[in-house]
């Protein structure tokens, strides 16, 4: 049985409705976790396939990207953001959003890099409240998001900064196996991914008790996150790898 981890996340509900309905795979089972955690379970071999934060794509023995889809931006994804009370330029202290890897590093890239700033950075938990000293800022990702923009005056798409930066795409995580799949099961899960995304309209039906009524779903999927992994996001996340290896924090 191949075991699947796949992110909680609204943004992966097309992809979940792929799984759970496409009826292209068989013998398979999948677990539903925070981005952080399904990295873990793949680094770790729990599970055989993830939909992992890419930047822990080069800490994965021998990591291998088996889809055409992703979870990505090529304008605002809306939830990944730094909140802030402040100007960039005025922010002293970063707090990190502690389900992420991938949103943690970029936020580093963009102030090393990008917005020329160089606060603390300080881990965040589930009990983080938003209350923030006038020049700290906090990075949240995820659905988390929809409720905390109203509580800052400053908010920085980090999918927008890194485009306005490098004019390529994000991409902030993929399909990675740890192990060599069978190209019978890869065409069928690429088959799977592929139906869920072609059927936003059936899964904004499905998850419907799940989604908050203040979110437009549809809007969420079709305007905000880009599913096809093609080559410019490919671009994208090697120019990401680069400034991975030159980050100094």
């Amino acid at each position: 049985m191949i075991k699947i981890s796949a992110v909680s996340y609204l943004n992966t509900f097309p992809f979940i409705f792929g799984i759970e309905n496409s009826a292209f795979l068989n013998n398979f089972s999948v677990e539903k976790d925070v981005p952080a955690i399904c990295a873990q379970k793949l680094m770790d071999g729990n599970v055989d396939i993830g939909l992992v934060p890419v930047a822990v794509i080069p800490l994965i023995k021998t990591p291998e990207i088996i889809t055409d889809y992703c979870i990505g931006a090529v304008g605002k994804v809306k939830t990944v953001l730094l909140l802030s009370h402040q100007p960039l330029h005025n922010i002293s202290k970063i707090y990190l959003d502690y389900e992420s890897r991938t949103s943690v590093q970029l936020v580093k890239v963009l102030a090393q890099n990008y917005w020329k700033i160089n606060p603390a950075w300080e881990k965040s938990d589930s009990t983080f409240n938003h209350n923030l000293n006038k020049d700290e800022a906090i990075v949240l990702i995820g659905d988390k998001t929809f409720t905390a923009t109203d509580k800052y005056p400053y908010v920085f798409d980090l999918a927008e900064e890194w485009i306005n930066f490098t004019s390529l795409p994000f991409v902030f995580a993929c399909w990675v196996a740890n192990k060599k799949l069978s190209l019978d099961f890869i065409s069928d899960f690429n088959k799977t991914l592929k139906f869920g995304v072609e059927h936003i309209n059936e899964t904004v039906r499905y998850f419907k008790e799940f989604i908050p009524k203040s979110v437009d779903a549809t809007d969420y999927f079709i305007n905000n996150i880009s599913y096809s992994l093609d080559d410019n996001k490919r671009k994208g996340m090697e120019l990401f790898f680069k400034y991975l290896k030159e980050l100094n924090l």
